[in-house]
């Protein structure tokens, strides 16, 4: 009689399981795609300071561009600007964090540096 009165939880935890597995999936999904994009601006920002450290020393274009080239992701686009004083490297890159997944992000970083003296204009 005693038996009849207790309640049955077996199969509880799959149930419970198969319904927080698709969010812990969608915060796994989340994580890599912040440390993605995390990873890829770190590397514009890389590659536009040595470029920027490239063109103060007066360095001609096509050598800075080489420079940001090697340091920068894959498909990056750079440009150079300068002035009297200074000089200003952009770097941005489109990023597909998950793949396959149709969802892109444009990463972008800068970096400016005073003009050395003596550097080629």
């Amino acid at each position: 009689m005693r038996r009849s009165l207790v309640r049955r939880d077996d199969g509880m935890v799959t149930a419970e399981t198969a319904v927080v597995l698709p969010v812990l999936l969608l915060v796994l999904a989340g994580a890599v795609a912040a440390v993605t994009v995390v990873g890829a601006h770190l590397r514009c920002l890389d590659a536009a300071r040595e470029g920027a450290r490239a063109a103060a020393r007066g360095d001609d274009p096509a050598a800075v561009t080489a420079v940001v080239e090697r340091a920068a992701p894959e498909g990056a686009t750079t440009s150079v600007a300068t002035d009297d004083e200074a000089v200003r490297v952009t770097v941005s890159v489109r990023v597909q964090p998950l793949g396959p997944v149709p969802l892109a992000v444009t990463v972008s970083a800068a970096a400016v540096a005073l003009r050395e003296p003596g550097g080629a204009g």
